[in-house]
């Protein structure tokens, strides 16, 4: 009899350690999260943009606030270091697009916007270029507004004349003539800075 009772109890006791508590979750579930009771009526992320000013270069860091089902709020961030262009928005979207810009095929030329006796001038995307045999004596940048100065060395007679430039980076050019050299202003329609180099047929200078 008494073996009877211990085997019994024996049998009792593993029973309950194998039977599962309904009022838990198993081992390694997560809890799904109280969620709030208001209603969500806001409409679906379709795409947004933010504009950036004309002295933004490098874009550092992304971070986006959203809100959880329980109605506490979180952000996440990406970290990034990427040159980018101001005139340009960036886009926040959830929809796809394969359509092709037909603008990002233009091919590699410099387009002719003016030209006096003795020089010629071309633009390519942030490129400004200059097509002359004369030399630069000195060239510098000026703000309010912010505009390329370049001072070329000629004993001209040649008339002042200024004309607006449609492209992007740039808004003008002034030309006058000088004691000795004729002046080039180039207009830009933001804040830049800039470089320029020598070529085989004249100057090319770049802003960024």
């Amino acid at each position: 009899m008494l073996k009877i009772l211990i085997m019994f109890f024996i049998f009792f006791i593993l029973n309950l350690n194998a039977r599962e508590n309904p009022f838990f979750p198993s081992f390694g579930e997560k809890d799904i999260l109280y969620t709030s009771n208001q209603k969500n009526k806001k409409s679906k992320l379709k795409q947004v943009s933010i504009k950036l000013p004309s002295y933004a270069r490098i874009i550092k860091k992304i971070t986006i606030e959203y809100k959880n089902l329980d109605a506490s709020v979180e952000t996440q961030s990406i970290k990034l270091d990427n040159n980018i262009d101001w005139h340009l928005p960036i886009f926040i979207s959830q929809q796809y697009t394969h359509k092709l810009n037909k603008n990002h095929l233009q091919k590699n030329i410099f387009q002719e916007i003016t030209s006096i006796k003795y020089a010629k001038f071309y633009i390519y995307k942030n490129n400004f270029k200059i097509k002359t045999k004369d030399k630069i004596l000195r060239n510098f940048l000026l703000v309010s507004p912010h505009r390329i100065v370049i001072d070329i060395a000629k004993n001209t007679s040649l008339k002042s004349f200024r004309k607006k430039i449609a492209k992007k980076g740039f808004k003008e050019i002034k030309i006058g003539n000088h004691n000795h050299f004729y002046r080039i202003v180039i207009v830009l329609d933001g804040i830049y800075t800039y470089n320029f180099k020598k070529t085989f047929d004249g100057y090319i200078f770049t802003i960024q």
